[in-house]
């Protein structure tokens, strides 16, 4: 077990939790490791019992509560009915009586205790059982702030899943999205940043003047986002520590979907300017812009892919909207999607294998994801209207929105690669326009 402890006062660090992270591994030969292949088609969820970690009270069962919540709406597990437990787990750094949990089929477990210590600062440990092999995969304790249970969870539920699918995990994350209140033909749009489950929603503006498009940055806890006030279209950037927010520059004409670079210092976007949009990229440095488009036709939604070489965008020029494709610096424009209907909102996975997407097509709008020279591509969900996919920073899944027909609003939802795993995401009013953060650092 590896103990980690944070200063009084301090957050703790993730990237600084996983590298003293011990992984304990035993040779069994009769049996291989308990693991989940991500990449298959169709994914049989793993069965895993997650036991209340121990506690002198109720916080042992929510952070138990908030692992478990988290994996099952991963769809790659199977958390097993606490009521089907036979061993009733009192030392959670006891070697566990693993028949006792293979009969109720599971074949991973979770033990782990929670407590305060003297200074109050809150102290959480975890184990990983494999429970057919009979041996620990990982086991980890740290020290934290009593508010940071959530978080917590949310890290043990990283270990787990990036132990068992030698992926890493995604828990651990925001979004940002826009809260929607009131009739449907005087909506309220306000700013909202959530954890990526829904819970700790906080509002970041006051609904007084109408916002679009929030984006994070990939490198900061900082998002960029349009916003009309005064009237005037103009694009921000709002840093969520400390509030403060700055206009990133009056252009003339619409401003529409910034979207940062990878490293952070550069935004990409669309400026209508005489009935066309083209695609332009400002170095949040020096505030000079570059034009990377120029058409009659309108060029918006550009995203970069990870490692900056390249920007996918949706445009237009061929009669109706497609994706296109383009090297960092305008060239090499190639049009990428050839189905039937039109393409909008396109979006570069994190792991740059994949470009997602939003299909109108037979009066539907479809989430999908193809490749990024247009091979591959597949449909996850449909409905009468879905809309703005965005990735986990695993990109193995994606946060979107559905508009339901009649006088209701938009939800948030999220599906994996498989297109088999579709979840609601509860939010207080009605949502739209996630985005999702990268994991959290501090």
């Amino acid at each position: 077990m590896n103990t980690i402890s944070l200063p009084q006062g301090a957050t703790f660090l993730r990237s600084f939790l996983y590298a003293v992270a011990v992984l304990v591994t035993v040779i069994v030969p009769a049996r291989a490791q308990v693991e989940i292949d991500i990449n298959q088609g169709n994914i049989e969820p793993l069965p895993i019992a997650v036991t209340r970690f121990q506690s002198t009270d109720d916080l042992g069962q929510q952070v138990a509560d908030v692992v478990t919540a988290d994996l099952r709406r991963s769809g790659l597990f199977n958390p097993v009915d606490p009521s089907a437990f036979i061993q009733q787990i009192t030392d959670p750094n006891a070697t566990p009586r693993f028949e006792d949990w293979r009969v109720i089929g599971a074949e991973a477990m979770v033990t782990g205790a929670v407590s305060r210590e003297p200074d109050g600062r809150l102290k959480a440990e975890f184990r990983l059982w494999d429970t057919f092999a009979g041996q620990q995969l990982v086991g980890e304790q740290f020290f934290t702030q009593p508010e940071n249970w959530r978080r917590v969870a949310h890290i043990i539920a990283d270990a787990i899943y990036e132990r068992l699918t030698g992926e890493q995990g995604y828990f651990d994350t925001r979004v940002v999205f826009v809260s929607e209140s009131g009739p449907k033909d005087a909506r309220q749009k306000r700013l909202a940043i959530m954890d990526q489950d829904g819970a700790n929603v906080r509002f970041l503006t006051q609904g007084t003047e109408l916002v679009l498009t929030p984006r994070f940055s990939p490198s900061r806890q900082e998002i960029t986002y349009m916003s009309f006030e005064g009237g005037q279209p103009r694009v921000y950037l709002l840093q969520l520590e400390t509030g403060q927010r700055e206009i990133v520059g009056n252009f003339p004409g619409m401003t529409f979907s910034p979207r940062f670079s990878p490293d952070g210092q550069k935004v990409v976007m669309s400026l209508q300017q005489d009935g066309n949009a083209n695609i332009y990229t400002m170095d949040l440095r020096s505030r000079q812009t570059t034009r990377l488009t120029s058409t009659t036709a309108i060029d918006t939604s550009p995203s970069y892919s990870p490692d900056a070489n390249r920007i996918v965008f949706e445009s237009d020029r061929g009669g109706r909207q497609q994706l296109y494709v383009m090297n960092a610096d305008g060239s090499n424009q190639q049009r990428i999607s050839f189905g039937d209907g039109s393409y909008s909102t396109p979006v570069w996975s994190p792991r740059g294998d994949l470009i997602a997407f939003t299909k109108q097509s037979g009066g539907r709008f479809s989430i999908g994801v193809m490749r990024p020279d247009g091979s591959g591509e597949r449909i996850l969900t449909s409905g009468f209207h879905n809309e703005g996919p965005t990735w986990a920073p695993n990109g193995r899944v994606l946060m979107f929105f559905r508009q339901p027909a009649g006088s209701g609003g938009p939800q948030l939802y999220s599906i994996d690669l498989t297109g088999y795993n579709e979840q609601p995401i509860q939010t207080p009013n009605y949502g739209s326009d996630p985005a999702w953060s990268p994991l959290l650092e501090g």
